[in-house]
């Protein structure tokens, strides 16, 4: 995310005095799409030697590699360092972050339907399985960090194109943190889950702005109660057995 947040940002702030006012949304397009790309290219980086590790592993590399990510940026002078950069165009609107967070949905509800999807879907249920049957485990993990970091790419790059400013602070360890926990709560594998903890996770915190001095303690409480008596995530559906 803060890959393709910067990327955006850096291009409109370059290209943006160049281009008339009625080519602006065709910039930010393109931006957001050159975000996109940047991120899918870090994702490939660092999935290709870290997606051969499974389960806290993989967890604790990813992260390792995120705040890799955000130091490189604080000590980078062309990206601002740690002021970040600031005077970005508020080009995100309602309409844009909608548009694209309906089209991703679709997207990866069709790839997940598709006849590559079930190779995903085999390789989360059963690596070991998915094995035997000809279907490389690897790759189709590196598929799935690559088209996430795109998709995160281009949430970057709506997000620093709407608070105007980006720096490494809004891309602590503690954001990488509140990702997972959303991915975990509403359900691996289901994206309906996942918006909806999402969407519970961002109001949560302002549901108890009243108790601010006990908010972050009781955000904390609720989250650790979820996943003990909801492991399998908040939003997922039993299945039933069938005799």
């Amino acid at each position: 995310m803060a890959v393709g947040g910067y990327f955006a940002a850096k291009l409109t702030l370059v290209f943006g005095p160049m281009v008339p006012t009625s080519a602006q949304p065709f910039l930010f397009a393109g931006t957001l799409l050159a975000g996109g790309l940047g991120a899918a290219l870090a994702g490939l980086a660092v999935g290709v030697p870290s997606l051969r590790l499974k389960g806290d592993y993989l967890a604790i590399v990813t992260l390792g590699f995120g705040e890799i990510i955000r130091v490189i940026f604080q000590t980078s002078d062309t990206f601002g360092a740690a002021t970040g950069l600031t005077g970005i165009p508020t080009l995100t609107s309602f309409a844009w972050a909608w548009g694209l967070a309906a089209v991703t949905v679709y997207v990866v509800a069709s790839l997940v339907n598709s006849t590559y999807g079930r190779g995903f879907i085999a390789v989360h249920d059963d690596e070991i399985a998915a094995s035997a049957m000809g279907i490389n485990p690897v790759r189709y993990k590196v598929t799935a960090f690559v088209v996430g970091a795109f998709f995160a790419g281009i949430a970057g790059g709506l997000y620093s194109h709407h608070k105007a400013v980006i720096s490494p602070g809004g891309f602590d360890f503690l954001k990488s943190i509140e990702i997972v926990v959303m991915v975990i709560l509403g359900g691996m594998g289901r994206t309906v889950g996942v918006i909806l903890a999402a969407v519970l996770l961002t109001i949560l915190p302002e549901l108890l702005r009243g108790v601010s001095e006990y908010r972050m303690i009781i955000y904390s409480l609720l989250i650790i109660a979820i996943m003990l008596t909801r492991p399998q995530g908040l939003f997922t559906l039993s299945k039933k057995k069938t005799a």
